[in-house]
């Protein structure tokens, strides 16, 4: 809120003289009792002698600045807290964005997401609301304390008595408060989770006919959540009835005691009442403090969650301060070295990945990898991208550490088409345009041709303003496929990764996604990840990885001719025996 704080203080000014006005009320009504029993009028601090008349037109006149007051501390403090929480949406959302993949790699997207909406929805009720009430009610307890001790101190000093009892009670029931709060978000957490997986999920969750089974792991969820939150209500429950009590019961004795006093004439009939409203609104603060406190303590649970995310680390992009090559290239030549590349993955330290892997890619080659499943292939990839950095050894690129360049600049000189493309839902020009943002059409359009996209894109009556759908729903497998090399198209990238581009295609949309493909890779180092070898056979080399490992090198010709080499049995399975 610090940005505001201009706003901030005149929201608190403009509060602060409307309930001062509003506290004006109790000691004007009690003048009008006070007029009415001494024949029409009677003398005010300041104001002097008044009559019947005179004191209700102040009364109307206090109320309106008591109205002008509250109308603008609403306003001001409603647009310090929507701005807040506005910048807070950017700032979380921003830093999960520059957030390492090793994080990724450890939450779910759910829980994420939920920290993102249900958390900051929490703080913005209490930005919005509580914290005004908080403000309001502060003025009421503290004017009201005052303007009653100069009525009586005697009965100031019985209404004090409750509160060390109260300041105690909120103390003890607060830190049960915050930390069933805590829990409580924790458990919708997991219950947004699933549904966000079942949603991304719903064909497979369908084609399984498990809908049922969905239903009760999220009402299993739902009810933990549920439980938590019940026992945080009971707490609460018992703390405002606590207050309530303890406070209500303080007003009784001061009203009992007040009586007496009134009855023995201490007191004129124009000061009780002007007491008793008092002491209304102190108790009417004291009560709303306590459902305040009870709000704040939820808020903070939810409050240190997105706090969590904010003081997370996240990925540096710029350069070594004392490195001597820190002036960058203006476009990489695309020679990568993994120099006994060694690394595990963060999450599973005790499990490696890979191990001490060797390999060369000159500018402009074409290399294969591949091997079985769980080979490391991907993982070399994912170091390419520098998604994580390696354990041990050393990633080059251009002759140089890979960590020597700026992150962004690095990544902006990759381009990656993967296996399973997930499009954005909006249109197929956005989906393209995502490789170069701000792309004028005419090069959205060439680089949609040459990835032999352009045909199926004018097929539909939209043309590039076509919307996909969530994940690129509405379009086929190869056509995906394509837009998604349309997008590296535009890009225009040093360094190509190919991760399984063409599998799970039919023969037609293969042809066309295959060109489209050999265009791309035109002039540019290039990983082509594959377990189907017939789309690899003209690469430069092949690097074959077993358990970690480069096992063999060499061309589609040179593997196949050893009799015992894996790609050989690898292409004995797909191809059959030479």
């Amino acid at each position: 809120m610090r940005p505001y704080r201009g706003r901030f203080f005149a929201g608190l000014v403009a509060l602060f003289i409307g309930a001062s006005f509003g506290l004006v009320f109790p000691l004007l009504a009690g003048a009008l009792i006070d007029a009415a029993i001494n024949g029409g009028r009677t003398s005010l601090p300041l104001l002097g002698s008044l009559t019947i008349n005179q004191i209700a037109l102040t009364l109307a006149v206090t109320i309106s600045i008591q109205a002008a007051g509250s109308f603008n501390s609403a306003l001001s403090f409603s647009h310090v807290g929507q701005s807040a929480l506005a910048d807070l949406r950017s700032a979380t959302y921003g830093r999960l964005l520059a957030l390492p993949m090793t994080f990724f790699g450890q939450r779910r997207v759910g829980e994420l997401a939920s920290r993102v909406s249900t958390d900051i929805a929490q703080i913005e009720g209490a930005l919005i609301d509580s914290l005004p009430q908080a403000c309001r009610q502060v003025v009421f307890l503290g004017g009201g304390l005052a303007l009653i001790a100069t009525t009586s101190l005697p009965l100031t000093a019985v209404m004090l008595g409750t509160l060390p009892l109260l300041i105690g009670a909120a103390v003890f029931f607060g830190r049960r408060l915050r930390r069933f709060s805590r829990e409580t978000q924790d458990r919708l957490a997991d219950s947004q989770t699933i549904v966000e997986e079942t949603l991304q999920a719903i064909a497979s969750v369908k084609s399984f006919a498990n809908e049922r089974f969905e239903l009760e792991r999220y009402s299993t969820a739902n009810h933990a959540t549920l439980a938590v939150a019940l026992q945080a209500a009971r707490w609460r429950a018992v703390f405002v009835a606590f207050f309530i009590a303890a406070l209500f019961g303080g007003i009784l004795i001061v009203l009992w005691y007040g009586a007496l006093q009134l009855q023995a004439g201490a007191l004129t009939g124009g000061e009780l009442t002007r007491f008793v409203l008092y002491t209304t609104f102190v108790g009417g603060a004291m009560a709303q403090s306590a459902e305040l406190f009870s709000q704040v303590q939820k808020t903070v649970g939810a409050t240190q969650r997105v706090r969590e995310i904010l003081r997370e680390s996240v990925e540096d992009n710029s350069a070594p301060a004392n490195d001597p090559n820190a002036t960058q290239p203006e476009r990489l030549r695309g020679e990568v070295t993994f120099d006994r590349v060694s690394f595990c993955y963060p999450a599973r330290p005790d499990a490696p990945v890979l191990h001490d892997v060797e390999l060369v890619a000159r500018p402009g080659e074409r290399i294969a990898l591949v091997g079985p499943s769980g080979a490391g292939k991907s993982t070399l990839t994912a170091l390419l991208l520098r998604f994580y950095d390696p354990d041990a050894g050393a990633l080059l690129i251009d002759g140089r550490d890979a960590r020597s360049y700026p992150l962004h600049w690095l990544r902006n000189q990759m381009a990656l088409v993967p296996q399973d493309v997930l499009l954005f839902g909006g249109s197929i020009r956005e989906n393209i345009a995502y490789g170069r943002p701000g792309a004028d059409d005419q090069a959205i359009e060439a680089a949609a041709r040459q990835a032999n996209a352009h045909d199926f894109i004018m097929s539909f009556p939209e043309g590039y303003a076509t919307l996909v759908g969530d994940r690129g729903i509405k379009l086929s497998g190869g056509q995906r496929q394509r837009i998604a090399i349309a997008r590296a198209l535009l890009k225009n990238p040093a360094i190509l990764i190919l991760d399984e581009a063409t599998s799970s295609l039919d023969s037609e949309s293969e042809r066309l996604v295959q060109d489209a493909l050999d265009r791309l890779m035109e002039g540019r180092t290039t990983f082509v990840v594959a377990h189907r070898l017939a789309t690899i056979r003209d690469v430069d080399h092949i690097a074959v990885i077993d358990g970690g490992r480069v096992v063999e090198t060499g061309t589609h010709d040179e593997l196949s001719a050893r009799p015992d080499g894996l790609y050989r049995r690898l292409s004995s399975l797909q191809f059959g025996p030479r």
